[in-house]
């Protein structure tokens, strides 16, 4: 059986939103288990023979470990198509791959200028400059993904709920902790809430505990 490590938020909520998907349209069950990245639970001695970079996800199955978002969620479209994560036509799933790979290249690294700007810059000034500008342009990027939602039919890759639903409601969450009120983001804050209803989507974040309510006006 598959077991999915996740920090609760984290980027590892799009391959669990994905197990979730899979077990429905196929019945295969997997295991999760919780890594608490407050906590610094990903520096372990166990969780690094896992993954030694220490991040989240890991994928195990038959004692083998994958880590890396793009790859584990290919690895579940290859070994589950019928659960529909991905296009079957080459060139849909090119495409698809590639609006995948810009969230997680591109996105993704932006709101860890947000979320810790002290990777980038020493001193206080420094760090405030570089994550004014993280949000800056994590903004711009949430605009983009709107633009893309006004296309969506109904999800962003067509009929099928998909990988990248899965990663657009991670950043809507993550916009909150930048101080970006969803509300401002009319036509993706009404698509997300649709992503959060769908009942594989729901489970995961039941169990991680999580909601959409990030956030707090200031």
């Amino acid at each position: 059986m598959m077991k999915l490590y996740y920090g609760p938020g984290a980027c590892s909520f799009v391959p669990h939103a994905a197990l979730e998907v899979i077990k429905a349209a196929t019945g295969a069950d997997f295991e999760t288990q919780t890594v608490k990245l407050h906590k610094g639970e990903q520096r372990t001695p166990e969780y690094l023979a896992l993954n030694p970079l220490g991040l989240v996800p890991v994928l195990v199955e038959d004692g083998k470990a994958l880590t890396q978002i793009v790859a584990i969620c290919d690895y579940l479209d290859r070994r589950f198509p019928a659960a529909g994560l991905l296009p079957t036509d080459p060139w849909q799933r090119a495409q698809a791959l590639s609006t995948f790979a810009w969230m997680n290249n591109s996105v993704h690294p932006t709101f860890t200028h947000v979320f810790r700007p002290s990777n980038f810059a020493s001193g206080e000034s420094a760090q405030e400059d570089v994550k004014a500008l993280g949000v800056a342009k994590f903004r711009e990027h949430l605009e983009r993904i709107q633009s893309m939602i006004a296309h969506a039919s109904p999800w962003l890759l067509g009929e099928n709920i998909s990988f990248v639903d899965f990663y657009a409601l991670v950043f809507l969450r993550w916009g909150g902790f930048a101080n970006i009120d969803p509300a401002s983001l009319p036509a993706y804050k009404a698509f997300v809430d649709r992503v959060a209803a769908h009942p594989a989507v729901a489970s995961a974040m039941a169990r991680e505990g999580i909601n959409l309510d990030t956030f707090k006006a200031k």
